[in-house]
């Protein structure tokens, strides 16, 4: 029986095609790829006899996600296959920006300038066994294995059910995967479905430069943005000793939360990467004579086991120890010039700031100032983020100098299946198999280092642990959710099993053409005949 993708050949062009969609994060290309990808899964015959199992959902900003359920008649176990068909932006390709997303014309193209490329990436791309162009490996290539195992096993009919779902968003906010919750709550329940797997197939990412290394993840690292308004004393330059600038009260804090180890966490072995600033600047729009007075942070931390709440405590007293050192620092600089301070420093939750905020005016003169926050379209979530703060602080002055904490928008909760039977009985299987038939050596990892959409299936934190995260995320109900009880409710566990590539969000990056080809399509197909499908001639 002819197959749509069921030869390396095949799959590749399938992948060039799905690749050549431009589907960066918020723009047009990425509102029409789930048109045309929809219009591709229909292809396959199953979807002509049953087209009520390909459908949208919807996400935001006329975004959709894209779902294809192969159901056997017989069968309620599923496995949902997940992945995400946006990609980050392509400017650092430069002037060969035109043909980011076309694999084959890029790679001649690379070789009249490969002079530029770094001597790994020179090297693979002299040994033509890497397919070069944005998406190639984050992660169209993960999408792609999932359209053909979807596809044999409707040819087969495998007696289980496979759950396709293929996201917007993922490399920005997750508005794709969190949406998306609920559509899987509704399948599950609209066809009596059983989700025994929630398999990713996000690339293999090296954990260190030069990594060849392949790897199967049992769980996926956490994110979370502790954030900071830091609200100084305006004043002339000409008279500096008038005021203090909130650049130099935000130095102290920035100086902690940079590479603190006391908020890294070892796992099984794994260590997750130190905090690092992802942004710190002036909200001063304009250049003038007057001092800066408002600054905002970001501070990027990973996780492994910690909930917000954890995470917010002891951002609280880093941030507490730091506004007292600068104090400390300021006082001494006042009577050394014999000046009268503005103020010592402050500390303030946002729940803090705005239950004073609501005393003092009233909710209704609150959520009309928030409002009008909400109504800027160029602004995104973190910038809105921050205005909500700056513009309860700018209406209670009295509170400043002050240093406000905040979470701001992403949160991937971690999560993790190490121990679950089923998975350890999946990464015995695929790892003996890539060995016994390719000589490919895999490794388990038990927290994939990529962050991916796997943070919002199988929520684990019983103790209330978000609500921390709600009450000081300012856009939190408005502009940005995240499905907790609906993420509970999703319990089975988790693993991503994807191809190996190199350098995902850089100009080289490059996906393993052999591996994706040939070897994973067999790796996958064997691992859900092998473990999941009982029947004897399987």
């Amino acid at each position: 029986m002819a197959t749509l993708w069921g030869t390396p050949e095949k799959l590749q062009e399938l992948l060039c095609e799905l690749v050549s969609w431009k589907s960066m994060t918020l723009t047009e290309g990425e509102v029409q790829f789930a048109y045309k990808l929809k219009e591709k899964l229909e292809m396959i015959p199953y979807f002509q006899e049953h087209p009520e199992n390909l459908a949208f959902s919807q996400v935001n900003w006329e975004r959709e996600n894209v779902t294809a359920l192969y159901k056997h008649p017989e069968a309620k176990e599923t496995i949902v296959l997940i992945s995400h068909y946006d990609t980050v932006h392509t400017s650092e390709y430069g002037d060969l920006e035109p043909i980011a997303c076309s694999p084959l014309e890029l790679a001649e193209a690379f070789k009249k300038v490969r002079d530029e490329l770094d001597p790994d990436a020179r090297a693979d791309l002299e040994s033509g066994e890497y397919l070069f162009g944005r998406g190639t490996m984050d992660m169209k290539a993960g999408l792609a294995l999932h359209m053909a195992l979807v596809e044999k096993a409707a040819a087969e009919e495998w007696p289980i059910n496979l759950l396709l779902m293929t996201v917007a968003d993922e490399e920005v906010n997750s508005a794709g995967m969190r949406y998306g919750v609920s559509k899987l709550l509704d399948l599950e329940r609209e066809h009596g479905l059983e989700y025994i797997l929630f398999l990713n197939g996000e690339p293999v990412f090296a954990h260190h430069p030069g990594d060849m290394n392949h790897y199967v993840y049992t769980g996926s690292i956490g994110k979370i943005m502790p954030s900071a308004l830091f609200y100084g004393k305006e004043t002339h330059v000409g008279e500096p000793l008038s005021g203090i600038t909130s650049s130099y009260i935000s130095t102290y804090l920035t100086h902690r939360m940079e590479w603190n180890t006391s908020f890294t966490e070892t796992v099984y072995g794994e260590k997750t990467p130190v905090p690092v600033t992802l942004m710190q600047r002036d909200m001063k729009q304009e250049y003038s004579a007057q001092t800066p007075y408002r600054t905002s942070a970001m501070y990027n931390v990973f996780l492994m086991k910690k909930t917000a709440e954890e995470v917010f405590d002891q951002f609280e007293k880093v941030a507490i120890e730091a506004m007292e050192h600068c104090t400390r620092d300021y006082r001494a600089m006042c009577e050394r010039e014999n000046i009268e301070p503005v103020g010592d420093i402050r500390v303030l939750r946002f729940e803090e700031l705005m239950k004073y905020a609501i005393t003092k005016f009233g909710i209704e003169y609150v959520n009309e100032a928030l409002y009008d926050t909400m109504m800027h379209p160029e602004w995104d979530v973190r910038d809105k983020s921050m205005h909500i703060v700056d513009i309860l602080l700018i209406n209670c002055q009295e509170l400043t100098p002050a240093t406000v904490l905040l979470y701001a928008p992403p949160y991937y909760p971690p999560v993790n299946s190490s121990e679950n039977e089923l998975v350890k009985r999946c990464v015995e299987q695929v790892t003996t198999n890539a060995m016994n038939k390719f000589g490919l050596k895999m490794k388990q990892i038990h927290y994939f280092n990529g962050i991916s959409d796997l943070s919002y299936v199988n929520y684990t934190d019983q103790n209330g642990g978000w609500i921390t995260y709600e009450k000081n995320t300012p856009v939190y109900g408005d502009l940005y959710n995240i499905p907790f009880q609906a993420m509970k409710q999703l319990q089975a566990p988790v693993l991503n099993v994807g191809p190996f590539g190199k350098d995902a969000h850089k100009r080289t990056e490059r996906l393993h053409i052999k591996n994706t080809f040939e070897e994973m399509p067999i790796l996958l197909e064997e691992l859900i005949l092998s473990i999941f499908v009982k029947s004897p001639h399987y």
